[in-house]
Protein backbone atom coordinates (compact mmCIF):
# COMPACT_ATOMS: atom_id res chain seq x y z
CA UNK A 1 0.00 0.00 0.00
CA UNK A 2 1.17 3.42 -1.23
CA UNK A 3 0.29 6.78 -0.63
CA UNK A 4 -1.16 9.31 -3.63
CA UNK A 5 0.07 12.82 -3.98
CA UNK A 6 -2.68 14.24 -3.93
CA UNK A 7 -1.14 17.49 -4.73
CA UNK A 8 0.79 16.50 -8.17
CA UNK A 9 -2.33 14.00 -9.43
CA UNK A 10 -3.67 15.13 -12.91
CA UNK A 11 -7.35 15.10 -11.15
CA UNK A 12 -6.79 17.17 -7.64
CA UNK A 13 -9.70 19.45 -8.49
CA UNK A 14 -12.06 16.95 -9.26
CA UNK A 15 -11.13 15.26 -6.15
CA UNK A 16 -11.22 18.32 -4.18
CA UNK A 17 -14.82 19.23 -5.82
CA UNK A 18 -16.32 15.58 -4.95
CA UNK A 19 -14.75 15.00 -2.25
CA UNK A 20 -16.99 17.86 -0.90
CA UNK A 21 -20.33 16.20 -1.66
CA UNK A 22 -22.56 14.32 0.57
CA UNK A 23 -23.23 11.00 -1.59
CA UNK A 24 -20.23 11.70 -4.45
CA UNK A 25 -21.43 8.32 -5.98
CA UNK A 26 -22.05 7.30 -9.24
CA UNK A 27 -23.76 4.32 -11.05
CA UNK A 28 -23.73 2.93 -14.39
CA UNK A 29 -25.15 -0.54 -15.32
CA UNK A 30 -24.00 -2.46 -18.84
CA UNK A 31 -24.70 -5.93 -19.96
CA UNK A 32 -22.09 -8.23 -20.33
CA UNK A 33 -21.76 -11.49 -22.90
CA UNK A 34 -21.07 -14.33 -20.37
CA UNK A 35 -21.65 -17.24 -23.27
CA UNK A 36 -18.23 -18.61 -23.13
CA UNK A 37 -18.06 -17.90 -18.53
CA UNK A 38 -20.95 -20.18 -18.66
CA UNK A 39 -19.92 -22.88 -21.16
CA UNK A 40 -16.65 -23.25 -19.20
CA UNK A 41 -17.97 -23.39 -15.54
CA UNK A 42 -20.65 -25.96 -16.91
CA UNK A 43 -17.74 -28.34 -18.74
CA UNK A 44 -15.81 -27.58 -15.61
CA UNK A 45 -17.79 -28.49 -13.20
CA UNK A 46 -16.92 -25.02 -11.51
CA UNK A 47 -19.43 -22.54 -9.73
CA UNK A 48 -20.24 -19.99 -12.55
CA UNK A 49 -20.54 -17.34 -9.89
CA UNK A 50 -17.34 -18.01 -8.47
CA UNK A 51 -15.85 -17.82 -12.54
CA UNK A 52 -17.36 -14.98 -12.85
CA UNK A 53 -16.79 -13.03 -9.90
CA UNK A 54 -12.63 -14.10 -10.57
CA UNK A 55 -12.94 -12.42 -14.00
CA UNK A 56 -14.48 -9.59 -12.34
CA UNK A 57 -11.61 -8.99 -9.61
CA UNK A 58 -9.03 -9.61 -12.38
CA UNK A 59 -10.83 -6.27 -14.13
CA UNK A 60 -10.80 -4.70 -10.60
CA UNK A 61 -6.74 -5.05 -9.47
CA UNK A 62 -6.29 -4.07 -13.13
CA UNK A 63 -7.20 -0.72 -12.83
CA UNK A 64 -6.07 1.29 -10.57
CA UNK A 65 -8.34 3.66 -9.71
CA UNK A 66 -10.48 1.11 -8.52
CA UNK A 67 -7.62 0.38 -6.07
CA UNK A 68 -8.12 3.93 -4.43
CA UNK A 69 -9.03 4.43 -1.02
CA UNK A 70 -9.97 7.75 1.03
CA UNK A 71 -8.95 7.83 4.44
CA UNK A 72 -8.61 10.74 6.75
CA UNK A 73 -10.89 13.00 4.50
CA UNK A 74 -8.49 13.87 2.39
CA UNK A 75 -5.90 11.25 1.25
CA UNK A 76 -5.98 8.88 -0.84
CA UNK A 77 -3.72 5.07 -0.61
CA UNK A 78 -3.39 2.55 -3.29
CA UNK A 79 -3.87 -1.05 -2.51
CA UNK A 80 -1.65 -3.45 -4.15
CA UNK A 81 -4.52 -6.21 -4.09
CA UNK A 82 -8.28 -5.99 -3.64
CA UNK A 83 -10.52 -8.33 -2.46
CA UNK A 84 -13.90 -9.74 -2.57
CA UNK A 85 -16.50 -9.10 -0.46
CA UNK A 86 -19.61 -10.96 -1.90
CA UNK A 87 -22.51 -10.99 -0.10
CA UNK A 88 -23.30 -15.11 0.35
CA UNK A 89 -26.83 -16.58 0.59
CA UNK A 90 -27.24 -19.74 3.25
CA UNK A 91 -30.05 -22.24 2.86
CA UNK A 92 -32.52 -19.94 5.08
CA UNK A 93 -32.16 -17.45 2.65
CA UNK A 94 -30.54 -15.09 4.78
CA UNK A 95 -27.01 -13.86 3.44
CA UNK A 96 -23.95 -13.10 5.39
CA UNK A 97 -21.25 -11.00 3.90
CA UNK A 98 -17.10 -12.50 3.05
CA UNK A 99 -14.25 -11.47 2.22
CA UNK A 100 -12.47 -13.89 0.11
CA UNK A 101 -8.94 -13.42 -0.84
CA UNK A 102 -8.11 -12.46 -4.45
CA UNK A 103 -5.39 -14.55 -6.04
CA UNK A 104 -4.91 -14.08 -10.01
CA UNK A 105 -4.82 -18.30 -10.00
CA UNK A 106 -8.33 -19.54 -10.58
CA UNK A 107 -7.94 -22.70 -8.32
CA UNK A 108 -6.57 -20.38 -5.50
CA UNK A 109 -9.58 -18.15 -5.88
CA UNK A 110 -11.79 -21.09 -5.93
CA UNK A 111 -10.13 -22.57 -3.06
CA UNK A 112 -10.64 -18.98 -1.12
CA UNK A 113 -14.49 -18.60 -2.29
CA UNK A 114 -15.33 -22.31 -0.77
CA UNK A 115 -13.67 -21.37 2.23
CA UNK A 116 -15.60 -18.28 2.39
CA UNK A 117 -19.21 -20.36 1.88
CA UNK A 118 -18.03 -22.91 4.56
CA UNK A 119 -18.14 -20.08 7.18
CA UNK A 120 -21.31 -18.43 6.54
CA UNK A 121 -23.30 -21.62 5.93
CA UNK A 122 -21.57 -22.44 9.77
CA UNK A 123 -22.57 -19.32 10.98
CA UNK A 124 -25.12 -16.50 11.58
CA UNK A 125 -22.77 -14.15 11.55
CA UNK A 126 -23.26 -10.57 8.99
CA UNK A 127 -19.90 -10.13 8.92
CA UNK A 128 -16.46 -11.87 8.09
CA UNK A 129 -13.96 -11.63 10.92
CA UNK A 130 -11.29 -9.49 8.32
CA UNK A 131 -13.45 -6.36 7.64
CA UNK A 132 -11.13 -3.79 6.07
CA UNK A 133 -11.68 -1.63 2.88
CA UNK A 134 -9.50 -3.19 0.76
CA UNK A 135 -12.03 -5.40 -1.08
CA UNK A 136 -15.16 -4.28 -3.61
CA UNK A 137 -18.62 -4.77 -1.98
CA UNK A 138 -20.32 -7.48 -4.50
CA UNK A 139 -23.70 -8.63 -4.74
CA UNK A 140 -25.29 -10.83 -7.11
CA UNK A 141 -29.34 -10.69 -7.92
CA UNK A 142 -29.76 -13.82 -9.86
CA UNK A 143 -33.64 -13.22 -9.57
CA UNK A 144 -33.67 -10.28 -11.38
CA UNK A 145 -32.70 -8.57 -14.72
CA UNK A 146 -31.89 -4.94 -13.66
CA UNK A 147 -31.22 -2.39 -15.77
CA UNK A 148 -30.33 0.09 -12.74
CA UNK A 149 -29.53 -0.36 -9.32
CA UNK A 150 -29.03 1.85 -6.46
CA UNK A 151 -26.98 0.80 -3.41
CA UNK A 152 -27.21 1.27 0.20
CA UNK A 153 -25.12 4.16 2.03
CA UNK A 154 -24.58 4.50 5.83
CA UNK A 155 -23.59 8.33 5.89
CA UNK A 156 -19.80 8.42 6.55
CA UNK A 157 -17.48 8.68 3.75
CA UNK A 158 -17.07 5.78 1.72
CA UNK A 159 -14.97 5.19 -1.53
CA UNK A 160 -15.49 1.45 -1.64
CA UNK A 161 -16.76 0.33 -5.07
CA UNK A 162 -20.21 -1.52 -5.53
CA UNK A 163 -20.97 -4.18 -7.99
CA UNK A 164 -23.98 -6.56 -8.55
CA UNK A 165 -24.65 -9.07 -11.16
CA UNK A 166 -27.94 -9.40 -12.40
CA UNK A 167 -29.78 -12.38 -14.14
CA UNK A 168 -28.57 -14.14 -16.66
CA UNK A 169 -30.83 -14.41 -19.48
CA UNK A 170 -30.22 -16.04 -23.38
CA UNK A 171 -30.60 -13.63 -25.80
CA UNK A 172 -30.39 -14.74 -29.44
CA UNK A 173 -27.70 -17.28 -29.17
CA UNK A 174 -26.13 -15.24 -26.55
CA UNK A 175 -26.21 -15.63 -22.89
CA UNK A 176 -26.18 -12.18 -21.41
CA UNK A 177 -26.13 -10.39 -17.80
CA UNK A 178 -26.25 -7.19 -16.38
CA UNK A 179 -23.59 -5.95 -14.49
CA UNK A 180 -24.13 -2.53 -11.99
CA UNK A 181 -20.47 -0.42 -11.40
CA UNK A 182 -21.19 1.96 -8.62
CA UNK A 183 -18.12 4.50 -7.76
CA UNK A 184 -16.92 7.28 -5.69
CA UNK A 185 -16.67 10.32 -8.16
CA UNK A 186 -13.88 11.81 -6.61
CA UNK A 187 -11.38 9.02 -6.87
CA UNK A 188 -12.98 7.81 -10.86
CA UNK A 189 -14.95 8.94 -13.45
CA UNK A 190 -16.67 7.30 -16.29
CA UNK A 191 -13.32 6.44 -18.35
CA UNK A 192 -11.96 4.56 -15.52
CA UNK A 193 -15.68 2.64 -15.28
CA UNK A 194 -15.59 1.81 -19.05
CA UNK A 195 -11.67 0.64 -18.70
CA UNK A 196 -13.43 -1.73 -16.28
CA UNK A 197 -16.42 -3.06 -17.92
CA UNK A 198 -14.13 -3.67 -21.19
CA UNK A 199 -11.41 -5.84 -19.37
CA UNK A 200 -14.33 -7.45 -17.57
CA UNK A 201 -16.06 -8.54 -20.81
CA UNK A 202 -12.14 -9.23 -22.22
CA UNK A 203 -11.85 -11.88 -19.15
CA UNK A 204 -15.58 -13.62 -19.59
CA UNK A 205 -14.92 -13.84 -23.34
CA UNK A 206 -11.52 -15.44 -22.81
CA UNK A 207 -12.00 -18.95 -21.27
CA UNK A 208 -11.31 -21.98 -22.87
CA UNK A 209 -13.64 -24.62 -23.69
CA UNK A 210 -13.01 -28.38 -23.99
Amino acid sequence: MRKLDVHTWNRKEHFAFFNTFQDPFFAVATPVDVTKAYAFAKTSGNSFFTVYLHDCMKAVNAIEAFRYRIENEDEIVVHEAIHASATILRENNVFGFSFINYDANFETFKHNVAQEKNRIYNSEALFPPKNTEDCVFVSALPWVNFSGHKEPFHGKKESVPRIAFGKMETVGAKKMMTVSVSVNHALMDGYHVGQFTEKFQENLLNHEIS
